[in-house]
């Protein structure tokens, strides 16, 4: 389930953090990838439009992690934290529409980014299909060592950032609004003061909607959207975080 396949290549092959990997279903970022794909076939000439789906259902997830934890007997205080971001998962739904510029009916546009890895770390946060102890298939189950995947996703954030504001020729103090892939208010605090934005420029949904995967950035968007947080012009922020680890993030000018 996670980490995508092409992050294990990617450190096996010992290659850089300016290489990047693919793997269309990569964790978190996976709307955010496929969001490129799209773009990228437009620019090709290939199709004048495509629809991004996603859909996250942590359902399963947080039952197995909860039967995990009431019948495991090997589960003690050490180990069980393991399984506290599992905890948080949510389940949401989102979908976006691209299309070229000739028949586009917002003018919204979507200027590019960067992608940037540590696959040094993609044993960090591991999940599949997992028997129980007395056999039998418990689920989904996730095991994530939350402390270690902060500091080093937050670390690799900072670095995608400054190459990101370099590509698109950004300032902090020019961007009007943050969407994120969003885990915990630790780790909003955290990656704000890494990045040295202002946390009021965010729309976070984490404390109501949970960890809502890949669809945790386009939701963020959309709602922002209903709840007039931007306006025409305004320069956007999208910056994703997954699991292997990959940073990418994109630029949009709404």
């Amino acid at each position: 389930m996670e980490p995508a396949t092409a992050s294990v290549v990617h450190a096996g092959l010992g290659l850089g953090r300016h290489c990047a990997l693919f793997d269309l279903s990569d964790a978190c970022l996976g709307f955010a990838n496929a969001m490129i794909v799209v773009a990228s076939m437009i620019e090709a000439g290939s199709i004048e439009a495509g629809l991004v789906v996603a859909g996250e259902d942590g359902g399963p997830l947080v039952d197995a992690t909860i039967k995990r934890l009431n019948e495991d007997p090997g589960i003690n205080r050490k180990n069980s934290k393991l399984s506290f971001a599992s905890l948080t998962i949510g389940s949401a739904g989102a979908a976006m529409l691209l299309t070229h510029e000739r028949v586009s009916t917002t003018g919204h546009r979507l200027l590019g980014g960067v992608m940037r890895v540590a696959t040094e770390h993609n044993g960090l946060c591991h999940g599949g299909q997992k028997q129980s102890h007395v056999g039998g298939d418990l689920g989904p189950l996730m095991e994530t060592d939350s402390e270690a995947l902060m500091q080093e996703g937050v670390k690799l954030a900072a670095m995608t950032w400054r190459d990101t504001r370099e590509c698109l020729r950004w300032e902090n103090a020019g961007i009007q609004r943050l969407f994120t892939h969003q885990v915990g208010v630790a780790h909003r605090k955290l990656l704000f003061n890494s990045l040295e934005l202002d946390p009021k420029l965010d729309f976070p949904t984490v404390e109501f909607l949970g960890n809502t995967g890949s669809a945790a950035l386009p939701v963020a968007l959309a709602l922002g959207e209903q709840q007039g947080a931007m306006k025409q012009g305004d320069k956007l922020a999208l910056l994703g975080i997954g699991s292997g680890l990959v940073c990418l993030n994109l630029g949009v000018q709404w």
